[in-house]
């Protein structure tokens, strides 16, 4: 599968879906974003059950300032509509692998439990 351009239109539809969205921040003038491309559509290829999205932080400056984007790239996980990962930074392939690989493992019943304990205190 092909990565997916995400929008401030379509992103909450896009990522509040059962599975897995993974979300690449990045820019078109950014080294390490056009860098990481290529790994990225890889793992995007390898992974056909899991939706790979890219926000242009240019384009999407409002999508980008929700997120409180403030390094490129930046690497966002979604499970099941809930936030479970985001950090900044170009990532090896073996981390990315390694990423996808926790992210599947999660159980997320125990995730809501915990946002739901922590949002309540």
């Amino acid at each position: 599968m092909a990565t997916v351009a995400l929008t401030a239109e379509n992103f909450d539809e896009v990522t509040s879906q059962d599975g897995i969205v993974l979300v690449d921040f990045w820019a078109s003038w950014c080294g390490p974003c056009v860098r990481f491309a290529p790994t990225y559509e890889r793992s995007s290829e390898k992974h056909t059950e899991i939706t790979f999205g890219k926000v242009d932080t240019e384009a999407q400056q409002e999508l980008a300032a929700k997120f409180d984007i403030r390094s490129i790239p930046t690497i966002m996980a979604v499970r099941d509509g809930v936030i479970v990962f985001s950090q900044p930074g170009a990532l090896p392939e073996s981390a990315l692998e390694s990423l996808i690989d926790q992210v599947e493992k999660l159980d997320m019943d125990d995730v809501r439990k915990q946002l739901a304990t922590s949002s309540a205190e």
